[in-house]
Formats: C-alpha cells, structure tokens, sequence
C-alpha cells in the first residue's frame, strides 16, 4: 500500500504547475545567464558615453534595444514556466558581412590609463566580451533546463548573441581593430581537404 502510494505521488510530479517546472541545476544555470545578462545591458550603458562613431552607437542602440526584449522574454518564462507573450525574436545585423583578410603593421596596443583613452576600439572589445560571455552562458543553462520551454528560450537565443557578436567582429575588422591573418595557400588547401564525404547512401 505504502509503495503504492510513493508511486502515484511520483508520477504525480510530472504533473506540477508549469510555474514550478525547473530543476535545480536549471535554475543555478538560468540564474547566471539572466544575471550575465544583466550585467551585460549594464555594461553598454556604460560603454555607451565613449562611443565617438555614430555607425557604433547606433549599432549599440539596436544591441540594447533587443537584448532589452530577450531578457523580458526569459524572466518571463521563468516565472511561468509557459510560452512567454513575445517569443524569441530574430536579430538581424546592420553590417555587411564583408571580411577583410591580411595583417597590416600596427603600433603594439596597452591598457588604457585614464578613462580620457577609451575609444571605440575600447569600446568594441568591451562590447565582443560581453557578447561571449553571454553566449556562453546561455548554451549552458539551455544544456541544463528541464523546462522545455525555457530550454528553448535559451537555445534559440544563442544563435542571435552570436550574430551581435559576429557584426561586432565586422566592425572591429573593418576600422582594423581586429585583424584576421591567413594561412598559406596550400597550407590552406590542405586544411580544407583534410576531409572527405562519406559515399553512398545516408543510414535512415
């Protein structure tokens, strides 16, 4: 009888409130990413005042504007547990993903010593930091929650942190904040070649 009874109160659990759907670990997780997340909107607010290039302060402002609404859409599925009222949106960069390859002599860079040194290059490495971190922080919880939905939330979410961050590295490349060197042409092809489709039918 008492077996019984532990049984039904243990499969009674799958059957809780969606507002109560959250594992520990998820929460530990979920906890970090929203606060990453906030420390992040933070941080641009800050950043924001040393921005000179309207291109970057625009791109800042888009930034702002919809993290502002992923994290209303994440603390609202947190606390409910259910499909939040704006679902994850897409973020579409202004950026055109033109790459500009090759090392270019430049004056070796050190920290800023007063806060009258921090320019946009500052800026934009500020801001990739931020992005990363994020990025990071989200997969993990996504890789930790039970609740499907908030799991989704996050998930879905890293694809957009990524994008903010790859304009970010567009706009560093092209003012050459951030050079991308190249391998050797044929060390190059080597790489590429390095592996082979598999042949014939896919298993099903």
């Amino acid at each position: 009888m008492n077996n019984q009874m532990q049984n039904q109160q243990l499969t009674g659990t799958s059957q809780m409130p969606a507002e109560v759907s959250h594992g520990g670990h998820e929460l530990f997780d979920a906890h970090e990413a929203i606060g990453g997340l906030v420390g992040g909107m933070e941080q641009y607010m800050i950043y924001e005042q040393y921005a000179q290039d309207p291109q970057l302060k625009s791109m800042m402002n888009q930034h702002k504007t919809f993290l502002t609404q992923l994290y209303n859409t994440v603390v609202e599925t947190l606390k409910t547990g259910n499909e939040p009222t704006v679902k994850t949106q897409t973020y579409n960069m202004a950026e055109s993903n033109d790459v500009l390859y090759g090392m270019t002599p430049s004056q070796p860079k050190k920290p800023a010593q007063s806060p009258q040194e921090i320019n946009d290059e500052c800026v934009t490495g500020f801001m990739m930091g931020v992005l990363k971190s994020n990025a990071s922080a989200f997969t993990m919880a996504a890789l930790e929650s039970t609740n499907p939905v908030l799991r989704r939330v996050f998930a879905d979410s890293v694809p957009n942190i990524i994008e903010m961050a790859y304009e970010v590295f567009l706009y560093q490349n092209k003012h050459q904040y951030y050079q991308v060197p190249q391998l050797k042409q044929e060390d190059m092809q080597n790489y590429i070649n390095s592996f082979a489709p598999i042949q014939g039918t896919m298993p099903h």
